[in-house]
């Protein structure tokens, strides 16, 4: 598997991506491929020198839960921290509107997974765009002010927001999930169909799904304006969900092999009196 066949280098039509993907034994390759995973990840969290933001994107249903619990379940739980942004607080939208995704950055050892992310801002916002006068702005009176002007110029600080997050030693890696609208209506149906997942629909979801089109025009445009080489876009096809969790684990690895973490020796003075430290505990 090359990761540079999911990367967006070059301006991309969504139409022209798979949606689907048929990785054999993808399953027991993820296995593998996860405890790898966290055998790198407690290394960079024992040297403390970079932390890492995974930021997933998709349509409802295309598998944003499962992944992160396949993908980072042999995580060390103090290394790992995920984050799902719903509908911003009250204490949240009197705020900047990137303020509640920087309070939840990871710290400096830990990965942090964000679960519906900073793009929101220029996705479901961008299809309701009623949605912003909640955010009380002084220059935004009517809908009129929210055009593609506005939602670009917040991609713009997306941008800056992500190249500052990287400068300072945050390794930022960004997934779509590009799923087909008719695997959505079938995860939609086995919803309705099974009783104990009926919990997991909403009417909402219908709703939504009536704004496909809607969806996909303003995912490509944010990808397209905001896949830097210092913070790139992967479109992963999520038809097959074991596939794209492979891909997406196996993308996060090859890429932290490249930082060649290492974990921190012990102080000089500490090595020299190793002997001495086992006498004493072995003569207790």
């Amino acid at each position: 598997m090359n990761k540079e066949n999911y990367k967006v280098s070059a301006v991309v039509k969504l139409q022209k991506k798979n949606t689907l993907e048929h990785i054999e034994d993808a399953e027991k390759k993820l296995k593998k491929v996860r405890k790898k995973l966290a055998d790198i990840q407690n290394t960079m969290y024992a040297e403390g020198k970079y932390s890492a933001l995974i930021c997933l994107q998709g349509m409802d249903t295309s598998g944003k839960d499962s992944l992160i619990r396949e993908v980072f379940k042999q995580f060390n739980v103090r290394g790992v921290e995920v984050h799902s942004f719903k509908v911003p607080t009250e204490l949240e939208l009197s705020h900047d509107f990137l303020w509640r995704h920087y309070i939840a950055l990871p710290a400096k050892g830990k990965v942090g997974v964000f679960n519906r992310t900073h793009y929101e801002n220029v996705l479901v916002t961008r299809v309701h765009p009623e949605y912003v006068f909640s955010e009380n702005i002084p220059t935004v009176n009517s809908l009129d002010d929210l055009n593609d002007d506005f939602y670009h110029q917040r991609m713009e600080r997306i941008n800056q927001f992500e190249k500052h997050l990287t400068d300072s030693g945050t390794i930022i890696l960004k997934f779509f999930l590009h799923l087909s609208k008719e695997e959505q209506k079938n995860r939609l149906l086995r919803r309705l169909n099974i009783p104990e997942k009926n919990w997991k629909f909403s009417s909402g979801d219908l709703k939504e799904r009536k704004l496909w089109n809607k969806y996909q025009e303003y995912y490509e445009d944010a990808i397209n304006k905001t896949s830097k080489e210092n913070a790139p876009w992967y479109i992963i096809p999520a038809d097959d969900k074991p596939t794209a969790r492979y891909i997406v684990a196996k993308t996060i690895l090859d890429v932290f092999k490249g930082y060649n973490f290492k974990e921190p020796t012990l102080a000089q003075k500490n090595l020299d009196r190793l002997d001495e430290f086992k006498a004493q505990l072995n003569n207790e």
